[in-house]
This record gives structure tokens, C-alpha cells and sequence, in this order.
């Protein structure tokens, strides 16, 4: 058994000032894959001060030095990128054609998007008789979830490296593999030691030393609801800035107008996708009353055609979720709104025929939905898709902002002018027009309580960023 029993710290592989071992579990065969040593808030400070140091000096180098340790990091993680899929697969259970097209690249994505936005990024400009410098914050702290590793924090690293600032990363406990092949990418990299940190461990221990560091400057989290609430209070004392995506439950408005099956199809199947473990999945279908019952013929068909199974076979099309915690959460939720009362037409609880162990889940759709049901309001994180009918458009909006949940939503219309006028009205982070998901130059995040802040390319940016106004500087 490997033991991955050190943290990355000022340039070197150290030890925990007092280890503590972490079994990492196979969510494909609920095998150990190893044991993670969890830190203390002792390794938090070690690691903060390591980052404090070094931002003295990296806050000052200039954007060419910056672009060459940006591009150094897309070259080696360029020539690991099938490392990357094969651990993030073992880790959260994605199926390797989904680890290789999108799990493991998304990373690489978003150096290169952040290293194109340096190029051109305006840190200083004169308005009036003032100068205007955007000056890096200082030591960032991130926390990052295990759905979507790589993706995670690399929209995190990648800018704040951009802008100059040092930071300490604390990934997922239960997927903290890909992070540790990320660090010895960082490491071969050259980057200066302090630059980047890394501690493992839990949300209470190290999450929490993170979140209330008094030298930390910001902190940015990707989580849940509730995580963000006690990690914004727990920053509050220091008053440093807090960056928060957060859960969703998107609304996926198919208009009269729209190719019906097409678009019912795209929209399961993405629901599906990543076994639902993705914070802006489609998980609430609204269709036009009239074409409910096709919409679930439809739906229906996606679920059944959708084959759970071993990442590792290519006649699978989703894995299983991704941990134990996450799997009794979502067949316990399938199973509360049946009790609750609502229409199941396929899958429900209970792991797939065939398969005795692992942590999997069955596709699942729900029919006749309202919106103040248990599986309209709550995010669920698995592949469990509600269909919901609507009388007209105006009620489909409504629908749709009935939520206190914000960061997506996707509409599908056969004209483009018309999906854009609704799209103005969707109160979310992001709108998807016609099947488009997904464009790394575009904001990332969340309104009510999805989160604040925005993620993905040049706007990643402003996060990282104190604004300095120097008066009479050209009088």
C-alpha cells in the first residue's frame, strides 16, 4: 500500500508535524488505494509563512518571468496528461474516456487560458490625474472539492500564479491523488519555493486554519452551501476575501421552439454525465405541458441506455459516485422523494443490476415534478434528473429562478435570438445556449446562494487583484 505521507511545502517534500493517516478508497471497488497523511493547523502556519516569504519577491516579478513559469508548467503537465486521467479515475471513479477528454485536460485548459490573459492583462492604467496599479492580494488559500479535481485547482493556481500571488492549497481528502501528481508538476516546474503550498487534509482542521489565517489575505473555496457559510464566517474575523462557488440546481428550459427530442436527449444525458457530480449539471428539465409524457419517453430511454459500470471498461458511460458519504446521500435522497410522492419512471435506489459492490447509482428520472419538491429543491449530485412541465414561457422562468441556487441554467431554441432574450432573464452565473456548455474564456460562478466571485479566464483575475488609486501622479 502507498502512502502519499508528505506535504509540499517551500520548494520541498516535508513531513506532518504529527501525522495522521487517511485510508484513500476505489469508489469502482471500494478498495484501498492508499493512505494520505491529514495536516494540523501547525502545518497550516508552516506553509502560510513559507508563502508570505515568498511573496515578497513573486508579487514583483514581471509578467514576462511569469509567462515562462506558466508555460513550463503546460509543458510538463502536457507530458503527463495520461498520468493525470489514470489517477483521476482511480481517485472519484470517472470513467477513463471522460478522465482523458475532459477530467484530466480541463487543467491544461486553464493554464493555457490564464497564460493567454497575461499576455494582454491591463495591471496598470492613468484615468484623470491618477494612476491605476492592480496589485496581487497576497497569500490565497484554496479549498477544492473532488468531483472535478484538476479542474478545480487549476482555475484557482493558474490565476493567482498569473497575478503574482503566493498560495497554500489544501485539495480534497478523498481524491488526493491528482493533486499530488499537480504538485510534483509544480515542483519540476522550477516555481520559486513558497510560490505554491500544499497541505492535505479535512475541512475542520485544515480548512478551518486556512479559512481564519490571519496572514492569509484570501480565500477561495469550491464546495458545497453549507461549506462556504462556515468557511465566509470563519474568515470573518480577519476581514480577508472570501471567493465561493458553490452547489446548483440548474434549470434546463426546452422552449416550444426548440428540436423537442434533441434537445430533451442532450439535455439526460448531460444531467447524467460524471454520474451527476457536477455543481452546474442540468438537473430540472422544464418542458411545455404538452409534451411532458414525450419528454419522459425520451428521458426515460437516456436512463435505461445509460450504462453504470468499472471506469476502467469502455462499454461503461458513467462511473460510480465517487464516495461512500456521496453514496448513501443520494439513493437516501431517490428514495425521500419517493416517500415524498414523486412519479419515478426509471432507476431509483439501490446500485445497478449486476453490480455488488462499488459505489454505484442508477440513472434515475422523476416525472410531474413541482418546484417545491424535495427533488426540485435540493441538490441531489448524482444522476438523478427531474422533469418539470410548465404553461408558458413566463412560468418557465419563473421556474427556473424559484431557487435559491444560481450559478447555471440552459436554454434550447430552434431560434437564437429567442433562447438570447430568455437568457437575460435567467438569474444565474452562466446561461447555456443550444447544447453549448462550456467555453474556458467565459466568467464561472454563482448568484444567490451559489456562490461570489467568477472563475475562468481574464475575470479570475479581478479576484486575485487590490486596486491602488495614486492621486496626482501626473499633475
Amino acid at each position: 500500500m502507498k502512502q502519499y505521507d508528505k506535504f509540499y511545502i517551500n520548494g520541498e517534500w516535508v513531513s506532518p508535524i504529527q501525522a495522521k493517516m487517511f485510508d484513500i478508497t476505489n469508489p469502482a471497488n471500494e478498495e484501498t488505494l492508499g493512505q494520505v497523511a491529514l495536516g494540523s493547523k501547525a502545518d497550516v502556519d508552516k506553509a502560510v509563512s513559507a508563502a508570505t516569504q515568498a511573496f515578497k519577491t513573486w508579487s514583483l516579478t514581471s509578467r514576462e518571468e511569469r509567462l515562462g513559469y506558466l508555460d513550463k508548467i503546460i509543458e510538463i503537465y502536457t507530458g503527463r496528461l495520461e498520468e493525470m486521467a489514470q489517477v483521476i479515475s482511480s481517485e472519484m471513479g470517472a470513467p477513463m474516456d471522460l478522465a482523458r477528454t475532459a477530467q484530466a485536460p480541463i487543467g491544461l485548459t486553464h493554464f493555457e487560458t490564464s497564460r493567454k490573459a497575461l499576455e494582454s492583462y491591463v495591471f496598470e492604467e492613468s484615468i484623470g490625474g491618477s494612476h491605476i496599479y492592480k496589485e496581487a492580494i497576497g497569500v490565497c488559500g484554496f479549498i477544492t472539492p473532488w468531483n472535478w479535481p484538476m479542474n478545480q485547482i487549476a482555475c484557482k493556481v493558474a490565476p493567482a500564479l498569473a497575478c503574482g500571488c503566493t498560495m497554500v492549497l489544501k485539495p480534497s481528502e478523498l481524491a488526493p491523488l491528482s493533486a499530488q501528481l499537480f504538485a510534483e508538476i509544480i515542483h519540476e516546474s522550477g516555481l520559486p519555493p513558497g510560490v505554491f503550498n500544499m497541505v492535505n487534509g479535512d475541512g475542520p482542521e485544515v480548512g478551518t486554519a486556512l479559512s481564519s489565517h490571519p496572514d492569509i489575505e484570501m480565500v477561495s473555496l469550491t464546495g458545497s452551501t453549507r461549506a462556504g457559510i462556515l468557511v465566509s464566517k470563519a474568515a470573518a474575523d480577519t476581514v480577508k476575501r472570501v471567493t465561493l462557488e458553490l452547489g446548483g440546481k440548474s434549470a434546463n428550459i426546452i422552449l416550444e421552439d426548440a428540436d423537442f427530442d434533441k434537445s430533451v436527449e442532450a439535455g439526460a444525458l448531460h444531467c447524467f454525465s460524471n454520474t451527476g457530480q457536477s455543481c452546474n449539471a442540468p438537473t430540472r428539465m422544464l418542458v411545455p405541458r404538452a409534451q411532458h409524457d414525450r419528454a419522459v419517453e425520451v428521458a426515460q430511454a437516456v436512463a435505461q441506455a445509460t450504462i453504470p459500470g468499472d471506469p476502467q471498461d469502455k462499454t461503461t458511460h458513467i462511473g460510480p459516485l465517487s464516495n461512500k458519504g456521496q453514496f448513501s446521500k443520494v439513493h437516501a435522497m431517490i428514495q425521500r422523494a419517493i416517500d415524498e410522492g414523486s412519479e419515478i419512471v426509471a432507476g431509483g435506489p439501490g446500485r445497478p443490476e449486476g453490480l455488488t459492490s462499488g459505489y454505484y447509482a442508477r440513472p434515475t428520472v422523476f416525472a410531474n415534478v413541482t418546484n417545491d419538491m424535495l427533488i426540485a429543491r435540493e441538490e441531489v449530485f448524482g444522476p438523478v434528473l427531474a422533469i418539470l412541465p410548465y404553461d408558458d414561457e413566463e412560468q418557465a422562468i419563473q421556474i427556473a429562478n424559484d431557487t435559491p441556487y444560481g450559478l447555471a441554467g440552459y436554454i434550447q431554441s430552434e431560434n437564437i435570438e429567442h433562447a438570447r432574450q430568455v437568457a437575460k432573464k435567467i438569474r444565474a452565473g452562466s446561461v447555456y445556449l443550444n447544447g453549448n456548455n462550456y467555453d474556458p474564456n467565459a466568467p464561472f460562478g454563482g448568484y444567490k446562494q451559489s456562490g461570489n466571485g467568477r472563475e475562468w479566464g481574464s475575470f479570475a483575475f479581478d479576484d486575485f487583484l487590490e486596486i491602488k488609486g495614486v492621486v496626482g501622479y501626473s499633475v
